[in-house]
């Protein structure tokens, strides 16, 4: 009988890109079962490119939470309720370990695993389990992810990291859109202000980017970071602002790109697994836990209270990729 799984990571981006080396991991050891993922509507066309997930399950807790009182809302919630029960599973795996994400678990018909209490935030989470897996607390996200899932499902990840993303095929769709190469993609825009960077420091790579011969792609997600992709394309007088897309277009954008530079943000993350040449600018979290990992040319510049200046990044960029003003 073909095996029932079902992962349990719905946000944030950066936290979904890093659970996909564990998708990875399950179907390498289970080539047979069949994997199905609950995931924020938002990050569901990201978590679709992975070719190890037979089914995902979009949820939309985030745009519930403005609407509670809403009976829509609650009929929505009932047809996500029905969904994730129309199935019994011989595993069903919380890696988020978030309260929220346990009840989610709670829903679900099957033998339920997560965190012990002493290795997630949310402690009173694991109370919703059925079995409580320890690892290592201050171990980087995509190792916790792996050890866990490797945990439930009873085999040891020590393959080689694999987010099951492919580039080329990536990059074929990049190449219906009418940016023009090369280009680099910078990413400025972040949700949490203590991870911006000054928006006059962009204009000086996006600068240093001109001068090496590239264009400039400055995605967004909100009109305020609209604005300020506008802004910084404006004042260097070269810089592509793209309509908003969803996230499997965005990743073809950026698997299409010659390099990225970009703050600690959910699309720097996507770059990484993507393999792209990336300068990763960290200003407010600390890289050991959830910073960049991928097979590709990668550096950290900056720490958590220690932001770089335009010409670190730069030179860190030459190093990268090899380039050098013309």
């Amino acid at each position: 009988m073909q095996a029932e799984i079902l992962f349990i990571k719905t946000s944030s981006l950066g936290d979904v890109v890093h659970h996909m080396p564990a998708i990875t991991d399950a179907r390498r050891h289970l080539p047979e079962a069949r994997l199905s993922w609950v995931v924020e509507e938002a990050y569901a066309p990201l978590a679709r490119l992975h070719p190890g997930v037979d089914e995902v399950i979009p949820v939309a807790t985030r745009r519930w939470r403005g609407s509670l009182f809403k009976p829509a809302t609650w009929r929505e919630i009932g047809r996500f309720r029905a969904a994730i029960r129309a199935r019994r599973y011989d595993a069903v795996i919380d890696t988020q370990g978030l309260l929220r994400t346990a009840i989610i678990a709670r829903n679900i018909r099957g033998i339920r695993h997560g965190y012990h209490g002493v290795s997630i935030k949310e402690p009173l989470a694991s109370l919703f389990y059925d079995v409580r897996h320890r690892v290592e607390w201050r171990a980087h996200a995509i190792p916790r992810n792996r050890a866990l899932c490797g945990l439930a499902l009873g085999y040891e990840p020590k393959l080689s990291l694999d987010y099951g993303l492919d580039r080329a095929a990536l990059v074929g769709m990049a190449a219906t859109t009418n940016v023009a190469k090369p280009y680099a993609v910078l990413i400025h825009a972040t949700a949490q202000p203590g991870k911006r960077w000054a928006q006059a420091h962009w204009v000086a790579i996006s600068r240093g980017v001109r001068d090496r011969g590239f264009g400039a792609v400055l995605p967004w997600g909100t009109d305020a970071e609209r604005a300020s992709s506008e802004a910084i394309a404006a004042a260097v007088g070269i810089g592509e602002v793209p309509d908003r897309r969803p996230l499997d277009a965005v990743a073809a954008l950026i698997a299409g790109a010659s390099f990225v530079v970009g703050v600690d943000t959910g699309l720097v993350h996507v770059a990484a697994a993507l393999g792209v040449p990336l300068v990763a600018i960290f200003i407010d979290s600390e890289p050991g836990l959830t910073g960049t990992v991928g097979t590709g040319p990668i550096t950290v510049v900056g720490g958590k209270g220690a932001a770089p200046e335009p010409a670190e990044v730069l030179r860190a960029l030459d190093r990268v990729v090899g380039l050098a003003p013309s």
